[in-house]
């Protein structure tokens, strides 16, 4: 697993989100964003680490940040998520993981004794020349948007 660090620039990227739009690197130029990368929507850690950045999405905004959640779920399970929950930021539907693969957050993980691949839950905090300023390697889920503006 080859995850970006402070100082790397983001790769380019196209994706869609939960409506079909493609979302491409080229749209957050000049813009302070947040990824958030989760491994499954809908899984209850999954949730109230989104519905945290949810609650505090205007003080995000107020901050300068554009959010971006990204999985591996297909559209209608991201569009199910986002609808049930009122999240005001789009969701990636990254089945194919060009960004997932892109940020370098896949690979081996290990749950109940398991070892099996898996989406690392890890944030990126990128600047306006698309560089990677922080990445919050331990998410606190009920904490996040705290972690994110901290």
């Amino acid at each position: 697993m080859n995850t970006l660090k402070q100082g790397d620039a983001v790769p380019n990227f196209e994706v869609n989100d939960e409506n079909g739009q493609l979302i491409k690197l080229a749209d957050y130029k000049g813009k302070k964003w947040v990824v958030f990368f989760y491994p499954a929507a809908s899984t209850p850690t999954c949730t109230v680490e989104a519905c945290n950045i949810r609650d505090h999405y205007k003080e995000l905004s107020n901050a300068g940040y554009e959010v971006l959640g990204v999985s591996a779920d297909t559209q209608k399970k991201q569009s199910n998520f986002k609808s049930k929950h009122g999240f005001q930021y789009p969701l990636i539907a990254d089945v194919d993981k060009v960004m997932i693969n892109a940020f370098g957050v896949w690979g081996s993980k290990k749950f109940m004794g398991r070892t099996f691949d898996g989406i690392h839950r890890k944030t990126f905090i990128i600047n306006e020349k698309g560089v990677v300023e922080r990445v919050i390697d331990t998410v606190k889920a009920k904490e996040h948007a705290a972690q994110i503006l901290g």
